[in-house]
């Protein structure tokens, strides 16, 4: 044997022994266990304004959001979607540390709201991160709903929330931490703000200080009542030379929300209240803030309802009546007439399970949306859906 050949046998024995030892030390599946979950769902609607369209690819197509309504328009139109952008796919894991505790890692994918993708071809649209988080002990760092949203209020709708109008809804990064059922976590801020007599909204990311939230539910036999609290900073600065704009506000808010049953039927509710909830409730339906003539911020007051009624009709037939509302308090002399005054929403749906994977359903909505001028127009969507959970 030459020296070539005794050198390639040499290193190959190394580098397979390299390659061989580390992997069979470190197979994840020894100490870590994975579990993959989610599921497929299709939707159809049909949805008619009594004034004007949504253009293609408004996102108030795919589900309801309230500051979409069209209002102003000169005639009704009627519209047809179909699409499986809620269909979603979630990857959890645990495993067991070293000091004999447990990590629990989450990482949850869905297709709403991305921008790519057409309806003539492909209809292909790209995954987006709804939840990215870590829990050990009483510890979640990472991104998933907020500690002021109470998620388990919801009710069964096959619209993508349901009772938007009066829902705060918000997932962001944060720190928590829980102990038993009270919870408290510093989350990532955002201000949204109205310029002076009104027009787009200005988004500034300006904050010095993440928000603050706070929740304590009681829980019975009967349901829970939970309450949320918050405080949060609204920031904006725009160094323009001359006219500098360096200006804070503070905002805060106040929720009540909960599930009483009734037998096997329940009811959910949500009340919240707030100065400068902004982005917070209703989907951001007006900003947290409006400039004033001196370049100075003024929080603006919101609050919405929301309640909810389900029945079960047998244990494969049930149904879901909802109502929610939401109404801002505009100065109008900052943000101009036309600024959402109020929305509100109710739906009625029949759900169908030949078993617990599969659920079939049929909703009707029925939306309204009025301007400070008053100004307003009504949605009324029809939406089919199936939806099978794995």
């Amino acid at each position: 044997m030459n020296k070539l050949n005794s050198l390639v046998l040499i290193l190959g024995a190394t580098l397979s022994g390299a390659i061989y030892t580390p992997l069979s030390q470190a197979n994840i599946l020894d100490k870590t266990q994975v579990k993959f979950s989610g599921y497929i769902k299709a939707d159809a609607m049909v949805s008619q304004y009594s004034d004007g369209t949504l253009a293609s690819g408004n996102i108030g197509r795919d589900f309801y959001i309230p500051s979409l309504t069209p209002v102003g328009g000169q005639k009704e139109n009627s519209q047809f979607d179909a699409h499986i952008k809620q269909t979603r796919f979630r990857f959890t894991t645990d495993t067991k540390l070293g000091n004999g505790e447990k990590i629990t890692g989450v990482l949850e994918f869905d297709f709403h709201t991305t921008p790519d993708g057409n309806e003539r071809i492909s209809n292909s649209y790209e995954p987006r991160v709804r939840h990215a988080f870590i829990k050990y002990k009483n510890w979640l760092i990472g991104e998933t709903w907020s500690t002021f949203q109470d998620v388990k209020s919801l009710p069964e709708t096959l619209d993508f929330i349901g009772t938007t109008d009066g829902t705060i809804f918000a997932r962001q990064a944060m720190v928590r931490y829980t102990n038993n059922n009270f919870e408290i976590a510093l989350e990532n801020p955002e201000t949204t703000v109205t310029p002076y007599m009104g027009g787009g909204r200005i988004v500034t990311d300006d904050n010095t200080v993440p928000d603050l939230a706070v929740r304590y539910t009681f829980k019975q036999d009967w349901g829970y009542i939970s309450t949320a609290g918050l405080f949060r900073q609204l920031a904006y600065i725009n160094n323009q030379g001359s006219n500098d704009i360096d200006t804070t506000a503070t905002a805060y808010g106040v929720s009540l929300t909960g599930k009483i049953m009734l037998g096997k039927d329940d009811i959910r509710f949500m009340a919240n209240f707030g100065s400068g909830l902004g982005r917070y409730l209703a989907l951001n339906a007006v900003n947290g803030a409006v400039l004033n003539e001196n370049n100075e911020l003024e929080v603006i007051d919101s609050n919405g309802l929301a309640i909810a009624y389900r029945h079960l009709w047998n244990e494969q037939w049930r149904s879901n009546i909802t109502y929610s509302v939401f109404s801002a308090d505009n100065e109008v002399a900052l943000t101009g007439t036309s600024a959402i005054k109020q929305t509100s929403s109710y739906r009625v749906n029949i759900l169908y399970s030949p078993s617990k994977e599969l659920t079939l359903g049929a909703e009707y909505a029925r939306a309204e949306r009025e301007l400070e001028n008053g100004v307003d127009g009504t949605m009324d969507r029809l939406q089919f859906s199936a939806k099978y959970v794995f």
